[in-house]
Formats: C-alpha cells, structure tokens, sequence
C-alpha cells in the first residue's frame, strides 16, 4: 500500500481517537442520575466510535503486513473471551456483553467476524451439531455492582446478526418455525452473554437444573 494512502488512514484513525476521547470526557463530567438519557447518548456514541477505530485497524492491518484476517480474527476472539463449548448435546457460546440496542445500527464486523472465525476453528477440531428444531437461550449476565437502572429490555436488543452468524455453524434454519429463543437475565461476577443452544428436548430439563443453580434467573 502507498505510504501517503497509509498515513491518510492513520490521520482518520488519530481524529476518531481524539473524538472518541472527548466523548469519553463528557461521560466522566456528568450527571448520570439527572441525565441519563444524555449519557446514554453519550456513552453510545463513545462505543460505536470505539468500534469504527477497532475496524479501521484491522482493515489497516491487513492491507499492509503479512498477518492473515484469520489469525487476527482468532486473536480477537481471545480478546473479547469468545468461548465455544459442545458438551451433552448443548452448545455454549461466550461473548461479552455487546448486544447492541437496535437503533444503534452499529458495525456487524466488530464482534461477529471473530465470533465467525472461532466457531470454524473450533469445529475444526470438535464436529458441532445442526440442529433442525432447537431452542437458543440467550443469558444476559451482568455484574453485581451494575445498578438496576442499567439493565436493558430485552426489546432494545439486537440479537439477529448474531443469531444469523451462529445458525451458519449449528443449525439447519433460524426460522422461527424451527427454532425458540428465550432471553434471561443473571447477576454474575462480570459482564457477558452466555448462549445455548440445545435440541427442544434438552430445554425442560436444562432450564430446572439452571433455576436450581441461579436465584437470580429471570422466569421465562
């Protein structure tokens, strides 16, 4: 790549950084009990900012060493902590707690590119199942020292992307004719979202022994 191309792709990386700090400033300075529907503005704009510099990154990476998009992709998914397990019929899969609200119409690549990435690594060496008819139950898990008045509606949250990039890897259709979601939510020692999905006949008795596990477990 010219080195006048690459040094006009930093310069845009260094304004986003300068306007993602400022965006972090104004969050530090104000009032979150009288304004939250400002610092909710605010903090979106600083997450999506974030997003927006971490593709412009890789994007840059790519174009100009010899790292593959799949190397970095698994780095990134070590990351973020993305974990995949398929054990008793059910997978689970570990992502931070980055469901976007729905009208933040954030960037698909931040996230689900190296979710993509670790579900074929990890079917590499571990066959996944493709489930027909199955139900996926989404956990949100938020930290103890998260006030209540953060927790998001389960209606504010994107999950289709998501879904869309875990059907690929378990599952023969995401239709709704096919497949059930269910959402919950957990009070955990750190912010993330666990997903399982499970053929319907594993729900019943995986859903007794989670409430038996968790007081905090939403009802269905």
């Amino acid at each position: 790549m010219d080195r006048k191309l690459i040094s006009h792709r930093i310069a845009d990386v260094r304004e986003n950084l300068m306007r993602l700090n400022n965006h972090i400033c104004a969050m530090d300075s104000l009032d979150i009990q009288r304004y939250p529907d400002n610092y909710e503005t605010m903090s979106t704009e600083a997450a999506l900012r974030a997003e927006k510099i971490a593709c412009q990154l890789r994007n840059l990476l790519y174009a100009t060493t010899d790292i593959s998009k799949t190397e970095y992709l698994l780095q990134a998914g070590e990351v973020h902590g993305i974990d995949i397990l398929y054990e008793n019929g059910i997978v689970e899969i570990t992502l931070p707690r980055l469901l976007p609200k729905k009208k933040a119409k954030q960037s698909s690549l931040f996230l689900l590119d190296p979710l993509h990435t670790a579900l074929e690594q990890y079917a590499s060496h571990t066959p996944l199942p493709h489930f027909r008819e199955c139900v996926v139950c989404i956990s949100h898990v938020y930290s103890h020292e998260m006030p209540d008045w953060c927790l998001l509606d389960y209606d504010n949250l994107q999950q289709k992307q998501l879904l869309d990039t875990i059907a690929l890897h378990v599952m023969v259709d995401d239709s709704g004719l096919l497949c059930d979601a269910y959402n919950t939510t957990e009070l955990g020692d750190r912010d993330c979202t666990h997903i399982y999905i499970m053929g319907k006949d594993h729900f019943a008795d995986w859903l007794t022994e989670r409430k038996n596990k968790l007081k905090s477990i939403s009802d269905f």
